[in-house]
């Protein structure tokens, strides 16, 4: 376990990058979904350095932030609602001994949150023009959009794992021989 200077410091450099990428998302609107991934990532650092506790933690103060700070919403929303905990709790989540076990989890967890996502935009924020889109694809066009991100969600969590990979053989060890 860590001293607390050492995780109060590294949680507020997280925090910082994660609220950059969150305001970057508001700057370059096309980007609204990716930047909140990206700091899904970034979380994964507190996680792996300190724990997931001090991870949640982080992950909620980028929250109340990104709301208050952020120009773009609705990427807010997404890192609150999916990307913000997802890559804390896939800690939990790969210690499912059996895979198909583990997958069927991650992909519940991905459509309960997708979907709430999707009636809390619709419905809270009053953003109907999603609706209008769907509209466009006909009958089964919710349901042809919800395969395609399952699709990039099992992207998203083969990025994960190679990030996590990545970040344990090639930065940990630089850190390490630098204290």
């Amino acid at each position: 376990m860590r001293d607390i200077s050492y995780r109060v410091a590294l949680g507020g450099i997280v925090s910082a990058l994660c609220l950059v990428t969150m305001f970057l998302a508001g700057v370059i609107p096309a980007l609204y979904l990716l930047l909140p991934g990206i700091a899904g990532i970034l979380l994964m650092i507190i996680a792996v350095e300190v724990n997931t506790p001090w991870a949640f933690l982080t992950y909620i103060a980028v929250s109340m932030l990104s709301i208050i700070i952020t120009f773009d919403k609705e990427a807010a929303l997404i890192f609150i609602m999916f990307f913000g905990h997802y890559p804390i709790l896939r800690f939990y989540i790969q210690k499912i001994p059996l895979r198909v076990a583990r997958l069927i989890v991650k992909f519940l967890l991905f459509n309960i949150c997708i979907i709430a996502y999707f009636y809390v935009t619709v419905y809270i924020f009053g953003l109907d023009e999603m609706l209008e889109e769907f509209d466009d694809f006909g009958r089964y066009g919710s349901y042809i959009m919800l395969g395609i991100a399952n699709f990039i969600f099992l992207i998203y969590d083969l990025d994960l794992d190679l990030m996590y990979r990545g970040y344990l053989k090639r930065i940990l060890p630089i850190f390490r021989k630098k204290r």
